[in-house]
């Protein structure tokens, strides 16, 4: 586990993007999405696994180190944490 990486999740916006959705689809509508997903980035970024997944991509990603290619975000790439992950935090979290 590393405070640090999620801490990364919890400010990736690809990760606050997919969260809120998964939330706006679970939710009653009570609390806008964004502003669930922003007030509980601290609670859903740090699922179990989710850390390890993350630093994962990020050490087995190759950087062909071309200026002009953006860098890998493990946010963008639902092989990482995928959308049943996402799921099934947002509904544990959920009354």
């Amino acid at each position: 586990m590393s405070y640090l990486t999620q801490g990364a999740i919890s400010d990736n916006v690809a990760m606050r993007t997919r969260i809120a959705q998964a939330y706006a689809g679970e939710s009653d509508g009570s609390v806008e999405p964004d502003q669930w997903t922003y007030e509980k980035r601290r609670v859903w970024a740090a699922a179990p696994g989710w850390d390890t997944a993350w630093e994962y991509s990020l050490n087995t990603h190759p950087d062909d180190g071309d200026p002009a290619t953006p860098p890998f975000d493990p946010g963008t790439d639902e092989a990482v944490i995928t959308d049943a992950q996402i799921l099934s935090q947002v509904q544990a979290m959920l009354p």
